[in-house]
Order: C-alpha cells, then structure tokens, then sequence
C-alpha cells in the first residue's frame, strides 16, 4: 500500500510540475530582467505605424500567422537559408506577410539593452496588442515568457492557417483544433477591421457569389479582373468604411453583404455565428470585451517556456 501510494505521490507531482511548466507565462516576465523593454515595443510599433497605417495590421496577422503554426514561438520570423525552409514561403504567406523588418528593428533596439533576455515570440505578441492599440483598439494585457523555436515548419503553414475559401464548419473545426471557441474564431475574424487584402484571395468571392452587394462588387472588378495572373496582388480595404481604424464597421459591413472574403461574409450566413456578427455590429463594447480575451487565448497557444527552445539573438535565423 505504502508503494501504491509514493507511485501515486510521484504520477501527482509530475502532473504538477507538467502544469507549472505550461503556466510560466507571467505579465511581469520582464519586470527585472528587462523592464525597459516593453516602453521599446510600444515606440517602435507606434513609429512603423505612423510611417505606414497598413502595417498595424501587417504585424497583427504576422502573431496570428505565428500562433496557428507550431504554437506561438515565433517560427514564422525565420528565413530561409540553404540548408532550411521555412514558413514565409507557404502559400498562405508567400508575397503577402509583412513587418518582419519592424520586429527586427525593434528586436534589435531591446538587444542593445538586454542582450538575449526578451524572446521574439513575446515581441511579436506585444507588438500585436499595441498594433491594435495604435489604431484605435483595445488593450489588454500580454502574458509574456515565451521563447523562440529553433525549427520553422512549411507544411503546417500549408496546412494549419485557414484559407479565405473556408466556410463557418471548416473554421470552427480549424480554431477548435487550436483550443479556440467558435465565439474566439468570429471575434479574431474582427481584425480585418484593418488591413488589406490581395485580389487573388477574394476573386472567386467576387466573380462567382451572390452574396456581395452589387455596388461593392463592381468598385472592386476595375482592380480585380477576372483573369487569374491579372492583377493579383492589387489590394483592396477588409473594411471599406474604416479601413485604418480599429472598430467594429466589419462586422456592419457582413450585415451589408460587404465582406471582402468568402471567410468573412459566410459568418452572417450561418447560423452558428450569425447572432454575434449580429451583437458585434451594435457595438463595440462586447465586440472589445471578446476580442481581447481571444487575443490572450490565441497567445497562449502551445508556447515555449523555461528551458524549451532558446531566445533568438536575431528573430529571422536561429542562435
């Protein structure tokens, strides 16, 4: 019985230790040992958005693009090299992820003062928040702790970030297969709030649906031309009304069949997710309140803590 019970001692304190180890993220990770650092993400966001309101929402898709690939440790930052591919090449990033160079300047302005202290996991995180606060969104506060990976997949890239031809079933069961809730998937879906997209991602919505506005359709054909290879990488706002503000015209927009993407306007379609398209577009308020808990869950996802992965000395090659 005394044996049964240290064996049952001992199965306890691993799942406790295996517990602590994944709850290592902490606001104050930084507080000593580098508390400046957070003061230097939030310049160096403010100037990169001032310069270029776009890439507010470049840097928040590059967290996001980050997150739903391996976890959030910032695989998605590493170039290819002769001997290793990494993640920018995949078809869902391939000519469209931005702001890597802001991540490094600003990683590079955090190294002159805490030298391999602050992980490029948990600049990409902050940057993503004060993205959205720059632009008028929402803060919320940033568990921090994450370290960097040493290894980039290109294939879960491929595979793992939902494409824009994604109906509500295939994005719930993408978002859930992250630990995310449907509720999760609709208020992340709010951050084309901001940005920008390329013609070739909504040209089949443009060409081949019916629930687009007629008026919305057309000003978007003169930059989008039917042909594939003719003008795809033409852009166009996510969110025609307010396209460099963070609020919540999208989801009016959806109400208005002014979804630039199949994945954005099937939320109003459906009616699994209809009902918070519908409470989102009333207000901000709860549109905020979910929002920044999404954020916070997101950022959790599978992250590399304590003596996992190593703290990257440059963001985009391995130490």
């Amino acid at each position: 019985m005394a044996m049964a019970m240290a064996s049952s001692l001992s199965v306890l304190l691993l799942l406790c230790l295996a517990a602590s180890s994944s709850a290592q993220l902490s606001p104050r990770f930084y507080a000593t040992s580098c508390p400046r650092a957070l003061a230097i993400i939030r310049r160096g966001v403010a100037a990169a958005v001032r310069s270029e309101r776009r890439m507010g929402a470049s840097l928040l898709r590059l967290h996001f693009h980050d997150c739903f690939v391996q976890g959030c440790d910032a695989s998605v930052l590493l170039s290819d090299t002769a001997s290793f591919t990494g993640e920018q090449g995949a078809a869902p990033n391939a000519g469209s992820i931005r702001g890597m160079n802001v991540i490094d300047n600003i990683k590079a302005q955090v190294e002159a003062v805490c030298t391999q202290t602050v992980s490029c996991a948990d600049i990409l995180a902050v940057a993503a928040r004060d993205s959205v606060v720059t632009l008028g969104g929402p803060s919320w506060t940033v568990p921090l702790g994450r370290r960097d990976s040493t290894t980039a997949s290109l294939s879960l890239a491929n595979s793992d970030l939902p494409p824009p031809s994604f109906d509500v079933a295939n994005l719930t069961a993408n978002f859930a297969a992250k630990g995310l809730s449907v509720t999760d998937m609709v208020a992340l879906s709010g951050a084309h709030t901001i940005g920008q997209s390329q013609c070739r991602f909504f040209r089949s919505r443009l060409y081949n649906e019916t629930n687009i506005g007629t008026a919305f359709a057309t000003s978007l054909k003169a930059n989008c031309p039917r042909p594939t290879g003719s003008g795809d990488s033409s852009l166009a706002p996510l969110d025609t009304t307010t396209p460099n503000a963070f609020d919540n015209a999208y989801y009016r927009n959806l109400m208005s069949q002014k979804g630039l993407l199949h994945s954005d306007q099937v939320l109003i379609n459906d009616g699994r997710t209809a009902g918070l398209v519908r409470t989102y577009s009333s207000g901000s308020a709860q549109f905020n309140r979910d929002f920044r808990a999404a954020m916070v869950r997101m950022g959790n996802i599978s992250p590399l803590t304590g003596t996992q992965g190593q703290v990257r000395l440059s963001c985009s090659r391995v130490n």
